[in-house]
């Protein structure tokens, strides 16, 4: 299963996301949507899992909740918006995946036995941080994950 993976588009899509998510099972959104025609634009793409981010307070967005478990291809996956704010012990819950944003720092890890990514900002430059996003492959249960810019 691919899974397009992203976080903090503060209401941008950029072309070169949606080519990269042209294809994909599924979508991930980790927080600061800032425009919920964003999700619209996702949902006809693949089905789109999204929570809410700090910069989601009003509107469609700030109903979304603050976290969310989804199994996808027998891979258990936990959304939170930032890194700590996360409100339970991963290994404990059985979870294979921590997704988060709001850094805008883009980040790959693996603790425990648990894959800990963090696609970036798909949205506006931050700093001198790269605008990007992830994918994330579950082969037999098991996630791989890549960043991929988005622009050079």
């Amino acid at each position: 299963m691919l899974i397009g993976v992203l976080s903090d588009t503060h209401g941008i899509l950029r072309p070169e996301l949606l080519s990269i998510l042209a294809g994909v099972d599924h979508i991930l959104h980790a927080g600061d949507i800032g425009d919920p025609t964003i999700l619209t634009e996702l949902t006809g793409i693949a089905p789109v899992t999204a929570i809410r981010g700090n910069v989601d307070t009003h509107g469609p967005c700030a109903a979304l909740p603050p976290t969310e478990a989804i199994e996808l291809a027998g891979c258990l996956i936990y959304i939170v918006h930032a890194l700590d704010e996360l409100d339970l012990n991963p290994q404990a819950a059985g979870i294979a995946v921590v997704l988060y944003g709001h850094s805008h720092q883009p980040s790959i890890q693996h603790r425990n036995g648990i894959l800990y990514l963090n696609p970036g900002s798909a949205g506006p430059r931050r700093f001198n941080l790269p605008i990007t996003c992830a994918l994330l492959r579950i082969t037999n249960g098991q996630p791989a994950a890549e960043i991929l810019p988005l622009i050079p």
